[in-house]
């Protein structure tokens, strides 16, 4: 008896067991509070073993305990109502699990550099509509990915998805920060800077504060600028006033300090409080002092600042007409630099108030040499049929007025042409950028394209144009990049979506460059008129005076002579070599030329006159 009541134990275990695999989510207390009394498994009809329970829900751990008596309990009416905590959707988290499962390895993808597929899966995820919870996150990661893969534009884009659904998002300050490196990156940091002035009024991390403090400043700069040409000075000044308040909010000593001042100093000029602008262009000088070193492109910039604030000083003194002054902050700017040429046909003027004719068509030379047949100086001929003038060599003024005439008279012409036929802003690019093409292709220009490739120099002499103009060269090289993509990358999805938005971009810079263009355009052509109207005044005031001293000279019966030879030597410093100009132009003598005045007036001595 004793055996058959264990067998029958046995037996009863043996069923019971798989009746826990077969119950339903009801009984199971997954809130972690007080537990529930357990439930007494009912009898069940006798199965098979290969009918038993599927083992979906788990056996407490060490099993069964069999060393209690099993006792049956009355059965309990069943609870109609469902658990409301039990519901599948409470508990079914496959599918988030998956998704970050993906997000995930993309991120790992993106750490190991295969910025490639890492930037496929992201830009899937963003457009996966059963991945909504990790869009802001993929789109994140995709501008990322699009930065390291030197797609700059396309990442800011990317960024500024991000950045438009707000700071309730915890990538908003992060992408903030992504536009700084940005708009390192790109040759035009304007193209950043509206999206900067967009989330002005939002804290920006600790280490990009003083960064953040110039670039708003440098935008309202531009703002004040265009806003003076629109002629709405009141707003042009509350733009001013913010780069002034701007630039007072960044410490001596920050790497932003002297850019701020300069800034500064721009707003002051534009307010032509002079003594003012002046101090903060000295400061700008004083903070840019480098000591010998590597040639950092950090270095490279605060030089290529420091000769800016040079110029700045000298234009201010020359206004003031303090003009030895100005050509002592002229003479400061490095020989080769960007600011070279400016500063050599700047000086010249200077040179020439003070009766310095020698060294201003010594410049001059320097000008007019082969090296520089692209610039655009066309002020430079005047000036030199000026103090040809003055010297009373008026046979070589006359001739100065006429090249004049032949090079720069075929150039209004096309200027008013392109001028008056008020064409689409994008028509005036267009125009441009072709002889742009050609030039970069090393093609021959003849006729009209090469007075159109001059024009395109001398619109390209405006330095917010000629960024705009390198913007768009950038946004296409980003576009053929794509084409350079492996096959994945090139004939995906995110590629064509990444073309489509950077032809949107650059036809938009196309058109604001169009209408900088005509706006330049409009400038110079006023610009060339007034040339040319004082290159004919100088023509008639020449030929007055030749005609007032050829009747001296037939009066006095062929015995008075209209100019005098002057004396002059070639004696030079110790640490100079006299060396006669005889038509050919050396590279390493730029900039050192110095015209020897042979003759003048006869009736004054022009190295004792004094010009102002």
């Amino acid at each position: 008896m004793r055996l058959t009541r264990l067998l029958a134990l046995v037996v009863i275990a043996g069923f019971a067991a798989p009746s826990y695999a077969q119950m339903n989510f009801e009984g199971l207390d997954l809130g972690g509070g007080k537990k529930k009394p357990k439930k007494k498994p009912e009898k069940k009809p006798e199965k098979k073993p290969e009918e038993k329970g599927t083992g979906e829900v788990p056996l407490p751990e060490g099993g069964l305990d069999l060393s209690k008596p099993v006792t049956a309990e009355p059965e309990k009416p069943k609870d109609t109502k469902p658990a409301a905590t039990m519901s599948f959707d409470a508990v079914d988290v496959s599918g988030k699990t998956g998704d970050r499962q993906k997000m995930d390895a993309a991120i790992t993808q993106f750490k190991n550099d295969n910025f490639e597929p890492a930037a496929l899966a992201f830009f899937d995820m963003s457009q996966d509509p059963a991945m909504a919870g990790l869009v802001v996150e993929s789109e994140y990661w995709l501008g990322k990915s699009l930065y390291k893969l030197g797609m700059y534009h396309s990442s800011l884009q990317m960024f500024s998805k991000v950045l438009a659904r707000g700071p309730a998002t915890k990538f908003f300050k992060s992408s903030l920060e992504w536009l700084f490196f940005i708009a390192r990156k790109t040759v035009n940091e304007t193209v950043v800077l509206d999206e900067i002035a967009r989330y002005s009024n939002y804290e920006f991390p600790e280490r990009f504060r003083n960064e953040f403090r110039y670039l708003l400043a440098r935008y309202n700069l531009v703002r004040g600028k265009a806003l003076d040409d629109a002629e709405q000075t009141g707003e042009a000044t509350k733009a001013f006033e913010e780069v002034k308040r701007l630039a007072l909010m960044i410490p001596r000593g920050d790497v932003f300090y002297p850019r701020a001042k300069y800034l500064e100093g721009l707003a002051y000029f534009r307010e032509n409080k002079l003594e003012v602008a002046l101090e903060a262009m000295k400061e700008v000088v004083r903070s840019t002092r480098q000591a010998e070193g590597p040639m950092t492109a950090e270095a490279k910039q605060l030089k290529a600042l420091r000769e800016m604030a040079f110029m700045q000083l000298a234009r201010t003194h020359y206004g003031a007409k303090q003009n030895r002054y100005a050509i002592t902050y002229y003479d400061k700017v490095e020989r080769g630099g960007v600011q070279w040429l400016e500063a050599l046909f700047e000086a010249s003027w200077a040179h020439y108030r003070i009766g310095q004719y020698e060294q201003a068509l010594g410049n001059l030379i320097t000008l007019s040499s082969p090296f520089f047949r692209d610039e655009y100086f066309p002020e430079a001929l005047i000036l030199k049929a000026v103090v040809y003038f003055e010297n009373c060599r008026y046979r070589e003024s006359l001739t100065i007025i006429e090249d004049f005439e032949n090079i720069y008279g075929p150039v209004q012409d096309e200027l008013d042409v392109l001028v008056n036929k008020n064409m689409e802003a994008t028509e005036y690019f267009n125009v441009l950028d072709e002889v742009r093409k050609k030039n970069k292709a090393g093609e021959k220009l003849k006729g009209t394209d090469e007075i159109l490739e001059r024009i395109l120099n001398l619109a390209l002499t405006d330095k917010d144009l000629k960024k705009t103009v390198d913007s768009i060269a950038e946004l296409e090289g980003e576009m053929d990049a794509v084409g350079q993509k492996g096959d994945t990358f090139k004939y995906s999805n995110l590629s064509k979506q990444v073309i489509e938005r950077l032809k949107d971009q650059r036809q938009a810079l196309i058109g604001k460059a169009g209408l900088m263009a005509k706006a330049k355009l409009d400038f110079e052509l006023g610009q060339l008129k007034t040339l040319r109207a004082n290159g004919l005044r100088i023509k008639f005031e020449t030929t007055s005076m030749e005609k007032d001293f050829l009747e001296e000279m037939l009066k006095a019966g062929g015995q008075k002579s209209v100019v005098k030879n002057y004396r002059y030597t070639v004696a030079v410093s110790d640490d100079q070599l006299y060396w006669p100009y005889v038509g050919e132009y050396w590279r390493d003598e730029l900039g050192t030329y110095q015209y020897t005045l042979t003759k003048g007036c006869i009736e004054r001595d022009s190295a004792n006159t004094k010009k102002e």
